[in-house]
Formats: structure tokens, C-alpha cells, sequence
């Protein structure tokens, strides 16, 4: 896993919601002001928004140089510098979630493990969903029940230990029984690898990235 995983600044809000208008699908914030917030909505060319401003299903409530608070699509969503908000359904109902690169060219989703909030990064390198030991801790799991085993991170070889999560989710995408790896040292953001992706049908589009569950 390289060290850019460790020093990753920028992480990227992602959601899901269902809808079947032409409303927004992703919102990306590239500027913050007093009152006012200059937004990407759907990729598109940015745009300046004014408090009470609404435009494609994206009102701005507040806005000051940290933080922007929206109204997208009717539900409320806080974003800082960078951070995007995306997802959706499709119109055969199977969920759907649009995550928007970061400036390096990284796709980080908010999501949940086991039902605890957890912001992934997905990485198509990762076999399986990977946490660090101190994630684990902080969501209460028992990994050393696991499989123990050794991986080779930016901090060397480490110990490791094979898990399975109870649920992954992702925006509006739920998955059961994810096969994951709870690495002691080295990763410094949970991964979304493959044993969560291989389940999905990835569209990449640019800087977005769109995950359509399978089953």
C-alpha cells in the first residue's frame, strides 16, 4: 500500500440517495466565502451560489471561508473545501452511488462498517476492505478471532488479521458477509478493495466514479 495513503489531506463526503428526476447527482465545493459558496454540481463548470440560492435541487443555507451547508435534493449535507456530496439510484432500482476524484485523482466515499461511520478510500489494488487495528478498536471488533497473517505496507511487513464484516455500506449500496483485513500499522485510511467492489459494476466518467450494486 503506498505512503499516499498515509498522508491523504483531502477526503471526499459522499452519499446516496434515490431519485428519478434530473436533479443533482454530485455536488463538489471548489470555493468558500461569507454567505456565498462556489459549487460544481454534476461535474459541470463551477458556479457561485448565494444564501437561499437554489439551482438544479442544490440550495445553499449557510456558507462562511470553512464550511457550506446545502440543501441537495431535500436533504442536508455540510461540506468543507473539496468535499463533494453524490449518489443516487438507478431507474431499475438496483442502489447507485457518483463519487467525485479528489485533486490527486483519489475516490473516497462515506459510508458505514458494522453500522459505525467510516470515510473508505477505494483502492482496486486491495484485495479485501482493509482497517487499520485502532479502526477496529474504535468499532468494538474482536479481529483477533481472525486469521492471522502478514502484509507488506509503507511501514513494512506488519501483522494482519483476515476478518469478515457483518455489513459495508456505501451511500445507498448495503452489502452483507464483506470478507476484510484489519492490518496492525501502516494504513492510515480504511480501504474500499475488491472483496466490496468486485460486487459492483464500476463506471468511471472523468473524475467521477459510479458503483451500481450487482447483488
Amino acid at each position: 500500500m503506498a505512503s499516499k495513503r498515509k498522508t491523504l489531506a483531502l477526503i471526499i463526503a459522499a452519499g446516496g440517495f434515490s431519485c428519478t428526476c434530473a436533479w443533482a447527482a454530485s455536488v463538489t465545493v471548489v470555493g468558500l466565502f461569507k454567505d456565498k459558496a462556489i459549487v460544481s454540481i454534476d461535474g459541470g463548470k463551477p458556479r457561485t451560489l448565494s444564501v437561499g440560492q437554489a439551482v438544479d435541487g442544490v440550495k445553499l443555507l449557510a456558507a462562511d471561508s470553512d464550511r457550506a451547508h446545502f440543501d441537495v435534493n431535500g436533504s442536508r449535507r455540510e461540506l468543507g473545501m473539496g468535499q463533494s456530496f453524490a449518489g443516487g439510484a438507478l431507474p431499475s432500482g438496483r442502489p447507485s452511488v457518483s463519487l467525485t476524484a479528489d485533486g490527486q485523482g483519489h475516490f473516497a466515499a462515506a459510508g458505514s462498517l458494522n453500522g459505525y461511520p467510516v470515510t473508505f478510500v477505494v483502492d482496486t489494488g486491495a484485495t479485501s476492505v482493509a482497517i487499520s487495528a485502532a479502526e477496529a478498536r474504535r468499532l468494538g471488533l474482536d479481529y483477533k478471532r481472525g486469521q492471522p497473517v502478514a502484509v507488506a505496507t509503507a511501514a513494512g511487513t506488519v501483522p494482519a488479521w483476515r476478518v469478515s464484516f457483518n455489513t459495508v455500506k456505501v451511500g445507498s449500496i448495503s452489502v452483507n458477509q464483506v470478507e476484510g483485513l484489519v492490518v496492525e500499522a501502516g494504513l492510515g485510511v480504511p480501504l474500499l478493495g475488491m472483496s466490496f467492489l468486485n460486487r459492483m459494476e464500476m463506471k468511471r466518467d472523468g473524475q467521477t466514479m459510479t458503483l451500481t450494486q450487482r447483488y
